[in-house]
């Protein structure tokens, strides 16, 4: 009689979009790294081999769909398929960051969804967990009609500005639709204030820009989901010091940096840039203001976790169960 593995070994799988991150997962999880090769062929194709059995194994596989978006993207698919095909148990998507989010709905008539695509297609491909970090908008999660289990990386950047010993600090959403996001933020930085800008277009002067809420004489942090071209924090920090703010911070969870973003960044008026490393940041894309908080840990954390059937709630709880004591 064939005996079936009741207890999945936990196997981590790491792609080409983020190795740092996985690196420090794997530390964090104290399991190594399951042994793969990627190579590509000279017209561009992607040939992707497991080293290693994973029959009956509970795997996750880490890969940011990031620059070369649609590389990464399918790097993944690829992946997903050889281990659905070499009878992995479980095969649990680890996305900290999820490129093509911001097409969520169809701002436009005939426009396609295609973060309802990409849901489809990991679906289609056999994944049957998705891990994810500071979606683009949370409801992304109903785009999958498997588990998705989305992480928070707010705790990690309020302890960053709990650290720098800011006082008189003002929390502020770049826009209306990130007001949720600058909420939480607050709060875990102990219930400071929030201001939000109100970000108006006109056919004579262009973008106006307007703050909701008191920065003057204060230290004002940007919040945003991701920081791509770098123009949201720019204007931004640009009104708050036409407010009085006396500096301005951004925080945000992904960094996108296209284009001459970093070096926009650099020579404007913020004081300094925090980010994670759910997108890997190349050597010529840093930046003497830029300050990289890892989510590895967390990440790793919620992997063990997801894999002893544990609730990871108690991962969004424990910075503000630290405020309250």
């Amino acid at each position: 009689m064939t005996e079936h593995n009741l207890d999945p070994e936990l196997k981590l799988i790491a792609l080409n979009a983020n190795r740092p991150l996985a690196d420090k997962i794997a530390a964090a999880t104290g399991v190594q790294l399951a042994k793969t090769s990627v190579k590509q062929f000279s017209d561009g194709e992607i040939q992707i081999n497991l080293e290693e059995s994973i029959r009956g194994d509970e795997v996750f596989v880490i890969q940011s769909i990031s620059d070369p978006i649609n590389k990464s993207l399918m790097e993944l698919m690829i992946m997903i398929d050889a281990l659905r095909r070499a009878s992995a148990k479980f095969i649990n998507v680890v996305i900290p960051y999820y490129g093509y989010s911001r097409q969520d709905r169809k701002a436009r008539s005939r426009e396609p969804i295609t973060a309802k695509l990409i849901a489809n297609l990991l679906q289609m491909d056999g994944a049957t967990r998705v891990i994810a970090l500071d979606l683009h908008a949370a409801q992304l999660q109903g785009f999958f009609d498997i588990p998705v289990d989305h992480l928070q990386a707010a705790p990690l950047l309020a302890n960053y500005f709990k650290a720098c010993g800011l006082t008189d600090v003002v929390v502020v959403s770049p826009d209306h639709s990130s007001v949720a996001r600058a909420r939480q933020m607050a709060t875990l930085l102990g219930g400071a204030p929030i201001a939000i800008i109100d970000r108006r277009q006109s056919t004579t002067t262009g973008e106006n820009l307007s703050i909701i809420g008191d920065v003057a004489g204060k230290k004002a942090i940007v919040v945003d989901d991701m920081i791509d071209t770098g123009h949201r924090i720019i204007s931004s920090t640009e009104a708050l010091k036409r407010a009085g703010a006396t500096k301005v911070y951004a925080a945000g969870t992904h960094a996108v940096f296209s284009d001459n973003a970093t070096a926009k960044l650099q020579a404007s008026a913020v004081e300094q840039v925090v980010v994670t490393d759910s997108i890997n940041i190349p050597d010529e894309k840093h930046f003497a203001k830029l300050a990289v908080v890892s989510v590895g840990e967390l990440i790793g954390k919620a992997i063990q976790l997801i894999h002893d059937d544990q609730p990871i709630d108690v991962l969004f709880h424990t910075v503000a169960d630290k405020n309250e004591d």
